[in-house]
C-alpha cells in the first residue's frame, strides 16, 4: 500500500498523473442594467420630435415614436390627425386580454352611431396598406443569430424589431409588446391611423404583414397594458363609462423644447446593444443556472432612458 502511494506521489510530482480539475464557478453574465451603465453617450440617440406623440390619459402620459421609414403614409396622416386635434376627447375603447389595447372614436365601433363620427378634417380617409416595404440597405440592420418561426430573418433597424425575407426583397415591422399598429376594417386600405392599437400580451406575430405598424411605445406602457379588460366581443368595453378618455394627443415638435420629454433610445447598431442581446441569449447567474442559448425578436426590449443632465438640452 505504501509503495502504491509513493508511486502515485512520484507520478504527480513528475506531472504524469493529472489530479481532478477543480470546478470553476462560471462568471456571471452582466445584466442589461450593468451594460447600460457602461454604455457610451454616442451609443444613444434622441428621437426626432417630429416622430414623437404624447398621448395624455388621466393616469399619465404615453410617449409613442412613429416609424416613418417603414410606414411613411400612415405617419404623415397620424401627424395630420394629431395637429388637427382629432384624438382629443376620444377614448380607449377596447382592451382584449393578452392581445391589444385600442383607441379611437367610440362611434366607429360596430354598435356605434356612425352619424356622430368625429370628422377627419384634412386627413386622408384611406391609405395604401404599407404592410411591408422593400429592404433598404442604407438603413442600419442588426440581425439576430437564432432564427425565427415567422420570417427567414429577424433583427433591429432604427430601434424597431424587423423581419426580412431576402428572397422577396421585403421587410416589415413585427408585432412585439409595445408596438403600435393601425386598426382597419376588412378592406386593406381602410386603416388610416384614426384608430390605433398597441400589443399588450404575448407577441401576436400571426398578424404581421396583415396590418400596418406605425411605431412603438417608448414610455407609459403600464397606462395601456394594466387597464381593465373589456367584457364585450374582442375586448371592447360594453359600457361607455368603462372607456378611458384621451385628454389630448400632441406632437413633440409642436411643443417648446422645455415641455418635451428628455428621452434617449439605445442605438440598436451599437456595441452595447449587441452585448445586451448576447447577455440575454446566454444569461448565467445564481438564478439562471441553465442559459437558453437563444433569444427571440420579441424577447429583447430596446432600452429607453431619461437623457443625462448634460444632454438634456438637445432634441
Amino acid at each position: 500500500m505504501r509503495l502504491r502511494r509513493l508511486h502515485a506521489g512520484l507520478l504527480i510530482a513528475l506531472g504524469l498523473l493529472a489530479l481532478p480539475a477543480l470546478a470553476e464557478t462560471p462568471k456571471a453574465t452582466p445584466t442589461a442594467a450593468e451594460l447600460i451603465a457602461k454604455s457610451k453617450p454616442s451609443e444613444w440617440r434622441t428621437p426626432d420630435p417630429a416622430n414623437l406623440l404624447y398621448m395624455q390619459l388621466p393616469q399619465g402620459r404615453v410617449v409613442i415614436e412613429l416609424a416613418p421609414d417603414f410606414t411613411p403614409l400612415h405617419a404623415a396622416n397620424i401627424r395630420t390627425l394629431v395637429r388637427e386635434h382629432y384624438f382629443d376627447g376620444l377614448a380607449i375603447v377596447r382592451v382584449q386580454d393578452n392581445f391589444v389595447t385600442q383607441w379611437g372614436d367610440p362611434n366607429d365601433d360596430d354598435s356605434g352611431d356612425k352619424s356622430k363620427l368625429k370628422p377627419l378634417g384634412s386627413a386622408k380617409r384611406t391609405l395604401p396598406p404599407e404592410y411591408t416595404r422593400a429592404i433598404d440597405a442604407k438603413l442600419p440592420w442588426t440581425p439576430l443569430p437564432d432564427g425565427d418561426v415567422y420570417a427567414p430573418q429577424v433583427g433591429f433597424s432604427e430601434g424597431f424589431p424587423v423581419a426580412r425575407d431576402p428572397a422577396s426583397g421585403r421587410e416589415w415591422l413585427v408585432h412585439c409588446y409595445g408596438m403600435v399598429g393601425v386598426a382597419r376594417d376588412v378592406a386593406p386600405d381602410s386603416g388610416n391611423g384614426s384608430s390605433l392599437y398597441v400589443a399588450i400580451g404575448q407577441a401576436p406575430r400571426q398578424i404581421d404583414r396583415n396590418l400596418a405598424i406605425a411605431g412603438r411605445v417608448l414610455e407609459g406602457m403600464p397606462y395601456l397594458s394594466a387597464l381593465p379588460r373589456g367584457s364585450g366581443p374582442l375586448g371592447f368595453y360594453a359600457q361607455a363609462a368603462q372607456r378611458v378618455p384621451i385628454l389630448s394627443v400632441k406632437l413633440a415638435a409642436d411643443l417648446p423644447a422645455a415641455q418635451r420629454e428628455k428621452l434617449e433610445v439605445l442605438r440598436t447598431d451599437s456595441a452595447s446593444f449587441a452585448a445586451i442581446v448576447e447577455a440575454k441569449r446566454n444569461r448565467h447567474d445564481a438564478f439562471y443556472a441553465v442559459p437558453a442559448g437563444k433569444v427571440g425578436i420579441c424577447n429583447i426590449d430596446v432600452p429607453v432612458r431619461s437623457a443625462p443632465a448634460a444632454n438634456a438640452g438637445h432634441g
